[in-house]
């Protein structure tokens, strides 16, 4: 191969290139920030959830605040952790 031949079919091979990157014509891209709106509607389950009425079936009100209390007192004073370096070694903790 000729250097002319190799410098042709490198400049046709990177218009080729080129070529396939760019959208067609009549493309629009979509616009900005749709994706994550899109992402955000398919997260609701039901979106007419606020007009209903009826009260939510579940929890009552004393078991839901002690269930709070013990999560919030867990933070307060945390387990402490044994200490790694003692694994099946027998003696003083």
């Amino acid at each position: 191969m000729t250097l002319k031949r190799v410098l042709r079919l490198s400049a046709c091979s990177a218009t080729m290139l080129a070529a396939s990157c760019a959208l067609p014509p009549n493309a629009q891209p979509d616009p900005l920030g749709a994706t994550v709106s899109l992402t955000m509607a398919q997260q609701v389950i039901n979106p007419a959830a606020g007009a209903n009425p009826d009260p939510v079936a579940g929890i009552d009100g004393k078991a839901a605040k002690g269930g709070y209390d013990a999560y919030q007192k867990s933070f307060r004073a945390p387990v402490p952790q044994p200490n790694v370096f003692t694994i099946g070694v027998a003696g003083n903790r």
